[in-house]
């Protein structure tokens, strides 16, 4: 379902007297358009500041409407459009009299964070497509600001971090790429393509996902993740309490399963059947727990906090909101703080490169009929993030039974 009204005849002609630049883009397309030209026209508006592609309406001045048949179901395609650029795309539909205009919406890119398509920056240049120019790049990533997690640790060797780490991270790299090539690269070229190593020195994000407990206690102390167990709200000591002092793919994997131990199923009958849905999604969970890890403020004190309860879970996390992004505009909006961490979690399929994980974190919740992701309690030096995994409404799972997944997908997190 879309979310953006049709427009009006007026707007439409407000439109199509306007001058095409960097926010308009129009297509006569009488009977039918390319759909991957047009992934890549939308990929090109993101990387411009956002626009919008308008057809059945000539390009060349003076322009008239002539009315297109291209996208001839537009739910489908936007959808399709989303699931490859993950953008919250929307269109608009208008019955002129001199033919059908569809008009797709496209928003910004997220903050700092270019799109591409197919591995290539797109951008217009006169009336054809091309890749984007270094300098506009360099001028896209800037906005998010400093890197730390692309700075040198001074001192860190290959010594100080752990070999098996690194090969998790190549094993989840290869099933992501396909590329089997990978197993062949050294360890230290395999850090070396993903910017871990830099002239031969170790940055910080290689630290944070690939090192030694020691390492991480002489160059980064507060590069930890502390789960705890509480089985009510009352002070005292947690039930139990683990420290991962370790690179993040040394104990990504084993920090679900502690979590997992005590996830119980909450069971609803439907009709002859019952939905089972466990009180903490998985995706939901290691998508938190990525969040903390790729936007916390390494450059503070303090570490990452999971506290599970029976029905909720709390995740604390040193660092407010980065620059731009508040809890009005979070899923329209992304600004990675770790930037080198997160382009290295997207190269092994643990994120996606812009950065829609948090819109993933509202659908499945929705999707289960729990409250939304909520940010209550967070301030300028912490992000608190608490999930509730209690089932609201029994009646709105059935209901979404009834649509079936299919259906679902077509649904935005406007929607």
């Amino acid at each position: 379902m879309k979310s953006t009204p049709d427009i009006s005849l007026e707007e439409l002609e407000a439109l199509v007297t306007s001058k095409e630049g960097e926010n308009l883009e129009f297509k006569e397309a009488k009977n039918k358009y390319d759909f991957e030209k047009l992934v890549k026209y939308c990929a090109a508006l993101a990387n411009e500041g956002g626009g919008k592609i308008v057809f059945g309406v000539t390009d060349k001045r003076p322009r008239t409407v002539v009315g297109s048949q291209a996208f001839r179901q537009p739910e489908r395609t936007r959808a399709a459009l989303i699931e490859r650029l993950h953008l919250n795309i929307d269109f608009s539909l208008v019955a002129h009299p001199g033919g059908r205009v569809l008009i797709f919406q496209v928003p910004t890119h997220p903050i700092g964070n270019p799109v591409q398509y197919n591995g290539i920056y797109w951008q217009r240049q006169g009336d054809s497509l091309t890749t984007m120019t270094e300098d506009r790049l360099r001028c896209i990533f800037a906005e998010a600001g400093h890197d730390f997690s692309a700075d040198i640790c001074p001192g860190a060797t290959m010594d100080d971090l752990d070999p098996d780490t690194i090969e998790d991270f190549r094993q989840r790299w290869i099933h992501k790429s396909g590329n089997h090539v990978l197993t062949t690269l050294s360890q230290k070229q395999l850090l070396k393509d993903v910017e871990a190593l830099v002239e031969n020195q170790l940055t910080y994000a290689a630290l944070i996902l690939f090192g030694t407990r020691k390492a991480l206690g002489r160059y980064l102390g507060q590069s930890e993740v502390i789960f705890e167990y509480r089985s009510s709200t009352a002070s005292g000591p947690a039930q139990q309490r683990k420290e991962f002092r370790q690179g993040f793919f040394g104990f990504y994997d084993g920090l679900w399963e502690l979590i997992n131990l005590r996830n119980d199923i909450q069971h609803f009958q439907s009709g002859l059947f019952v939905l089972d849905v466990p009180t903490f999604s998985e995706r939901v969970v290691r998508e938190a727990v990525l969040n903390a890890v790729s936007h916390r403020d390494y450059q503070l004190g303090g570490s990452v906090f999971i506290r599970q309860y029976p029905r909720r879970l709390v995740i604390e996390s040193p660092g407010g909101f980065p620059v731009g992004i508040n809890e009005q505009n979070i899923l329209d909006r992304q600004s990675p703080r770790n930037r080198r961490i997160a382009d290295i979690f997207a190269k092994c399929g643990l994120v996606e490169r812009s950065g829609q994980g948090m819109n993933l974190m509202y659908e499945l919740c929705i999707q289960e009929s729990k409250s939304t992701p909520d940010f209550s309690g967070s301030d300028q030096y912490q992000i608190v993030l608490n999930l509730d995994g209690k089932v609201q409404n029994p009646r709105f799972l059935q209901f979404l039974e009834k649509v079936g997944r299919e259906t679902l997908k077509l649904f935005s997190t406007a929607d």
